[in-house]
């Protein structure tokens, strides 16, 4: 890595490292004790051993000129093997966690290993570790493609993209210590905050510095797509994190908002991230590479536009649905109940122009295990969305909050939508990342779709029969006009769901494991002769679209 950047590069890099070791060790000695001394050492480690690393080769020769007529792919292979090793341990401890509520005995007796430290971890890891290693990888992969245009230089993406994922790894320690700021989206504390501002700005501007350079006159509708994601998930972090910490030296802070306020912002902040970074960058993620693979234009790009302007108006607007029968002014839940019902117009959009680009291109979704990964979550996120602007509506959100319904509506998207997408992107990608013809086994492909197939379709039933039957009976009154049913009751008759949910997501971890190996194998076989290789797609040098083109 360190041999690809030039001496200037080099350079600066050793400055960062340096500022980064020194804030570490100002942490660690300010900290002492508490947790944010434990995460100043995990700081300063990590700047240590990156400085070592470039000293290691720092008089390494430069990087010759012809770098400049390839794509710089590199940080995309790397952000593609760090999204498997997080899906893989965000999966695993999702799981546990499952089993616990099934067997509560399974927490040890040990702190860190209780649902409510435990949960965080599973939903930052698969979230945040997974899907924006993905998210990161792919942009990167595409905006060079669709622009004609090399990233601007080769050190900031991988400062993106290793910043990420040392907030990451600060936000999943802190969690299993029980530092977070015990809003409804746990979140790290102030000083990781400040950290993750720092890195997606540096993103958004490698976005802009490319585009600015783009060979193509057209700017491409995935990057429309995650650039919305980059830009407002930024102001929804900035804003929802607002806090005043306790002193320099300690992890805790109060949020600038109280009461009605600070419920309102962080849903404001929790539907907006579903919205832009479970939803629109995904659906940039999709309208690249299912056209791609499919052989196909896109059936409608006209449409691609406006349901993206649909959905970026509309979301911000949805939040206060989650608020129904609260303290919320009820004029603002009945306008979040609006607009959910609206959005599922721009969602439908991006759904059926997903589908329909597959016309005349159904028989390779029949033997392509891959591209059927991405219709799949084509189909799971018309679903998904339809399910959301349902359950927005009040009467029914009556039922369903607070339930496991709204569990099961949730892997609805996170597995269904979220993770085939992502699962059906990196298998192509990792072909054309590594120069081979295919992945290693397109049979463990196969074995891997129908195992998260079966997996989401276990879980999600699971969840949304005992997400109904609890509401039921939370809402079941006997004749002397008293609850029929305690809550004890209906934890009881949960039991055998929760069992059902759990081997539901231990075949889709099965199924990530079977994905992790197929990957290795594929990238071992890439260390061959280059005159044996398949030649990179698109092609290495910095010509040609390769986005699929506008049918009108």
């Amino acid at each position: 890595m360190v041999a690809q950047l030039t001496r200037n590069e080099r350079q600066l890099a050793l400055i960062i490292l340096l500022a980064i070791s020194l804030c570490g060790l100002a942490m660690a000695v300010a900290g002492g004790g508490d947790p944010l001394g434990v995460h100043g050492a995990i700081v300063l480690l990590a700047g240590i051993a990156g400085t070592f690393g470039v000293i290691s080769s720092y008089y390494a020769p430069e990087p010759d000129d012809s770098r400049l007529d390839r794509y710089f792919d590199d940080p995309s292979r790397m952000g593609i093997v760090l999204a498997m090793v997080w899906v893989v341990a965000g999966l695993f401890v999702g799981d546990w966690i499952a089993w616990q509520l099934v067997n509560p005995n399974l927490t040890f007796d040990a702190a860190w290993s209780s649902f409510g430290r435990l949960r965080p971890v599973h939903t930052s890891g698969v979230i945040f570790g997974f899907g924006g290693n993905a998210l990161i990888a792919t942009s990167f992969y595409v905006l060079q493609r669709t622009s004609r245009a090399r990233l601007p230089d080769q050190l900031s993406p991988w400062f993106v993209l290793l910043g990420y994922n040392l907030f990451c790894v600060i936000a999943a320690t802190g969690y299993l210590m029980g530092v977070t700021q015990s809003k409804e989206y746990a979140e790290p504390e102030w000083y990781a905050d400040i950290w993750l501002v720092i890195v997606w700005v540096t993103y958004f501007i490698i976005y802009l510095r490319t585009l600015a350079r783009r060979k193509e006159p057209h700017i491409y509708v995935s990057n429309w797509y995650y650039m919305a994601f980059i830009l407002v998930v930024a102001i929804l972090h900035i804003v929802n994190n607002l806090a005043v910490p306790v002193s320099i030296g300690q992890a805790k802070s109060y949020s600038a908002f109280s009461g009605v306020q600070d419920a309102m912002t962080q849903w404001w902040y929790g539907h907006n991230a579903v919205a832009f970074f479970l939803t629109a960058g995904f659906l940039g993620m999709m309208y690249y590479y299912l056209p791609v693979r499919a052989g196909r234009p896109i059936f409608s790009y006209r449409l691609s536009i406006i349901s993206f302007w649909g959905i970026t108006f509309m979301y911000m607007w949805a939040g206060s649905h989650h608020l129904h029968y609260t303290a919320l002014p009820h004029w603002v839940q009945t306008l979040g109940m609006t607009f959910s019902v609206m959005l599922l117009v721009p969602s439908w959009a991006s759904a059926g122009n997903a589908l329909l680009t597959l016309n005349g291109a159904w028989h390779k979704v029949r033997d392509d295990a891959t591209l059927r990964f991405m219709m799949a979550a084509a189909a799971f996120y018309g679903l998904v969305t339809f399910e959301g602007s349902f359950m927005a509506i009040r009467s029914v959100n009556s039922l369903s909050h607070y339930t496991d319904w709204t569990v099961g509506h949730v892997h609805v998207g996170a597995l269904g939508w979220v993770a085939m997408i992502t699962f059906g992107a990196i298998y192509a990608s990792v072909p054309w990342l590594w120069k081979r013809e295919r992945m290693y086994s397109g049979r463990l492909v196969e074995v891997h779709f129908w195992l998260s197939l079966a997996g989401t379709v276990v879980y999600v039933f699971a969840m949304w029969n005992s997400g109904i039957i609890q509401g039921l009976m939370w809402r079941t009154y006997n004749e002397s006009g008293t609850l029929a049913y305690s809550f004890v009751d209906s934890l009881v008759a949960m039991h055998p769901y929760y069992v059902a949910r759990a081997i539901g997501g231990l075949l889709f971890l099965i199924g990530a494991l079977v994905a992790c190996y197929n990957i290795w194998m594929t990238i071992r076989t890439a260390d061959q002769p280059a005159d044996e290789r398949v030649a990179d797609h698109p092609v290495p040098a910095l010509a040609g679209l390769s986005a699929p083109q506008p049918a009108e």
